[in-house]
Formats: structure tokens, sequence, C-alpha cells
């Protein structure tokens, strides 16, 4: 019986010199999952990647890929394929040529070899491309025949480096769906890098957050988006409200917090559970925040304010929320179910916000 991880990474860190750009890093990726390395610039993903393709050695630690140990292994025989940001199609060959690429060396026949292109084509839908030049491709049609060639050899493990990120918006964010797609097809492990937070969210079974080469938190897209565990996760996916706090009781997996201007609150818990008198970070969704133009009537965690800054993006607003005794804003999005945008014009009228304890996640102040 297969394990149910195929890829150990097991304290790895690798060194340029003084810079540590995968540093001690540990992580299990199971067989046949979305798994996507996320994280800005300069954390270390790519090179975490490299080092799973065999383009990079680890100063420290080791991989396993289905159990192998990885260190000994040059690229070319690891049982991976790689896919980069800018598709390295050959432009001197045509479709069929460049998704065959990989199968000259494999003792098929001519006939097997392109009953195996034709599949590939079927499954990347472009059935009928295996004629057509490299160079009178889309940006969409390259990416996918560089998928088409990287996955012809049914490796164990496709790693992808930004393969989407030279497309635009709308073509960026269909061909999401459609590489989810062809993953649970085909059910070969992806390994996926990127720095894009809702394209993660899209299109993972799970996350990790990246920073300064260190692997900061694990988790379901739902998990690091409902729970993020620091603040740097929680303001790196999606957009976060943080208000300074102090935790007053503790009681029956709820805390109630002294949060300045927002008044006490009360806060689920999680395993981590914050002492009394212990200070915390109060962290709050902007879509989580309920806004309304009349006051509400009694009730916990109601805050009065005013009307500052607005936008209106389409399929939703956003507001800026002056409340008294604090400098910065509070950031409230509003699905736009009517139109217009209720109050959008009107700077400095009185509002109200609201809440629900259930919303709110504690941290540990950084």
């Amino acid at each position: 019986m297969n394990e149910p991880n195929i890829i150990s990474i097991r304290g790895v860190s690798k060194h340029f010199g003084a810079v540590h750009a995968v540093d001690n890093v540990d992580l299990e990726i199971q067989r046949g999952e979305f798994f996507s390395l996320l994280g800005p610039s300069g954390c270390g993903k790519t090179t975490l990647l490299r080092i799973l393709a065999g383009l990079e050695t680890p100063s420290e630690g080791e991989i396993f890929i289905d159990g192998q140990p990885m260190s000994a292994i040059p690229a070319y025989r690891r049982p991976v394929n790689m896919v980069f940001q800018n598709y390295a199609i050959f432009p001197h060959l045509d479709v069929r040529g460049n998704i065959a690429f990989g199968l000259r060396k494999s003792g098929l026949s001519k006939a097997e070899i392109n009953a195996k292109v034709e599949e590939m084509l079927e499954l990347i839908k472009l059935p009928g491309y295996a004629e057509r030049s490299a160079t009178q491709l889309s940006g969409g049609e390259r990416q996918r025949i560089a998928l088409a060639r990287a996955l012809v050899k049914r490796p164990k493990v496709l790693l992808l480096d930004e393969p989407l990120g030279a497309l635009d918006k709308k073509l960026r964010e269909q061909m999401q769906l459609e590489l989810r797609d062809l993953q649970k097809s085909v059910g070969i492990t992806f390994v996926f890098v990127t720095h894009d937070q809702e394209e993660a969210l899209t299109m993972s079974d799970r996350i990790a957050v990246m920073s300064e080469g260190k692997v900061l938190q694990v988790s379901s897209p739902t998990g690091l988006y409902e729970q993020p565990r620091s603040r740097f996760v929680a303001n790196f996916i999606g957009n976060m409200n943080f208000f300074d706090g102090q935790v007053r009781q503790v009681t029956n997996g709820a805390a109630i917090v002294d949060a300045g201007p927002l008044g006490e609150i009360e806060a689920p818990t999680n395993a981590d559970v914050p002492a009394v008198g212990a200070d915390v970070l109060v962290a709050i969704r902007p879509e989580k925040i309920k806004l309304h133009f009349e006051a509400p009537g009694e009730g916990a965690n109601i805050v009065e304010g005013r009307m500052g800054p607005a936008a209106y993006l389409g399929d939703r607003s956003h507001f800026y929320v002056l409340i008294p005794g604090r400098e910065q804003s509070v950031a409230v999005a509003v699905q736009n179910m009517e139109r217009p945008a209720p109050g959008l014009a009107e700077s400095d009228q009185p509002v109200w916000l609201s809440f629900s304890g259930k919303s709110v996640v504690l941290l540990r102040p950084e």
C-alpha cells in the first residue's frame, strides 16, 4: 500500500552566502493533492521548488519523493517534471513535436507516441492542434501545450513555477479552473508556486505560506483565511483590520477582550489559549463587519463612527470608517446586491458598525 505522503521535506535549508533563501523547512505533501507554496517575492518558494526538481542542492536536510531520498538523484532521473512561467515552448517544433519531445528516447513506436500526443490534446481541450506551429499559439494555448508536454510521461509529481503569471486577468482566472480540473483528471500531485493569494485559494487543497525562507502555516484555503495563526498570514491572505487588545477573562473556549475603541468583545479561542491579562491582536475581516446607516439598536459589538473614503468596485464596495479613539480607519467590504451602493458619496455621515464575536480572530502580538 502506498504511503499517503508522496513528498517529505525534512529540515531543508538553502544558503546563498549569508542569505538563507530556505530556512529549516519541514513539509509533508500528500499523494494526489494540489499543494501550493504561497508568499511574496524573495520568500524562498521558488528556491524550494527548484530543490524538489533537482535544479538546486540543499545546504542542509533531505527530500524524499515516494519514500526515496533525492540527494543523490540528478534532476533528469527524478520522477518529477516542471512547468515554468515562460512555458519554454520550442518555436521550431509544431505542437506534436513539443508534446512528444520528452518521449523521443522512451522506446515507443511512432504510432504509440502519436497516440499519447492525441490523448494529451484531448485532455487539454486542444484536439486537432497537433500540426499547428508553435508560433501560431496564443498565451493560453502555449500554457496548455507546456502542461501536456510535462504530463505526457506521467510523472509522479508536477512542479509549476507561476505558470499563469504571463496571462491576462480573465484568461488567468479561466486557466485556474481548467488547471484544477486537469489535476483532478490525471490524479498527479501538483506542487504550485504563486504569489497570488486568490489564485492559491481558488486552486489548492492545501497551502503553505512562506516568508523569509520559513513556512509560517500550512492549512486548507478555508483554514488559512478563517483561522490565520500570525499577523503576517492574516494580512497576506486577503485584507484584515487589526486592533490591540487585552484579555480580561477566559471561559468555555471564549475570551472576553478589551479591544479599546471596539469596547469589550467576546471571541473564540484556539488551542493556544491566551492567559488573562495577556496582550492580543484582535483581527476582523472587512466583509465580516456590517455597515449600518441607521443605529441598529441595542446589542453587543456595535460601534458608531463617521464615513470616510469609499470605493465602488463593481461587484462590491469598500468603505473606510473613522471611529473614536482610533487613527486608522476601519475597512468594511459590502457586496453590491443593489445599486447604487448606499451612501457611497456621502462622506462624514454618521454610520454604525456591527460584527459577531465568532468572526474575530485572536492573535499573538508581533
